[in-house]
């Protein structure tokens, strides 16, 4: 597989005719993938989505994901990102480095621990951590979306929450110096899990990769090198001098 950002294919645009069982906005939609140059470089790499390019954009700027890292994909269907990942940090069957987590079928990845479970259940975190045999992690990734429902503040709501869950998984497992990325959409409370991430990571930023559309309100919320346990001692530590 090629990490390399695709360039626009020279082709055609494939004009998509008007079916029976299909409305206005599904043949708009069929058109858009095919004509997409990521889905179209997706499947001569062998990617299994077009959301594969996200996360190589995000790492080519940002170098989050180095070889020997272990790493968590919360929301990990269809499984592009655990391809990237396990790619980058050199994962290998047998001795997996990369673990996923996703309600959703999701086909076997060589070199990943996949769990078919609702990262919302209470035994969740345990079964991620076990995966990984109980070791820290260096990399939190989440692209989880909740259903949407077409009510752009509900739907605003639901990925803040799936983010903020992911936050504070993050803070549990990461070891310092970690990394953490997850999906938000624009026009919710991206700019108040910033000013949380602040507390626990040195670098944190907005991110909106070339893969991602430019007419999607998707984004990314980043936080690089953790310092959370840190801040937490300090803290523990005034407070009993107080």
């Amino acid at each position: 597989m090629n990490d390399e950002t695709p360039a626009a294919p020279r082709r055609l645009k494939v004009k998509v005719k008007t079916a029976k069982r299909r409305t206005q906005s599904s043949n708009r939609w069929l058109e858009r993938q095919l004509n997409d140059p990521y889905v179209i470089r997706s499947k001569a790499d062998g990617y299994r989505s077009r959301a594969a390019y996200k996360l190589i954009e995000i790492d080519d700027k940002y170098k989050l994901l180095s070889p020997g890292n272990r790493v968590v994909d919360l929301g990990c269907a269809p499984g592009g990102w655990l391809q990237v990942a396990v790619a980058r940090v050199g994962s290998k069957e047998g001795a997996p480095r990369v673990v996923g987590i996703d309600y959703l079928d999701v086909d076997p990845v060589p070199g990943t621990v996949i769990l078919k479970k609702d990262f919302l259940d209470a035994d969740a975190p345990d079964a991620l951590h076990a995966a990984l045999g109980g070791h820290a992690v260096d990399v939190v990734l989440s692209d989880m979306a909740a259903p949407a429902t077409g009510h752009k503040k509900t739907d605003q709501l639901k990925i803040t929450y799936l983010c903020e869950i992911a936050i504070d998984f993050a803070r549990k497992t990461l070891r310092p110096g970690g990394h953490f990325v997850a999906k938000v959409l624009r026009g919710g409370t991206e700019t108040q899990l910033l000013a949380e991430l602040k507390r626990d990571f040195a670098i944190v930023a907005h991110v909106k990769p070339p893969a991602s559309r430019s007419d999607s309100a998707e984004l990314y919320v980043l936080g690089k090198n953790f310092r959370g346990r840190v801040a937490e001692a300090a803290a523990e530590t005034d407070d009993g001098e107080a």
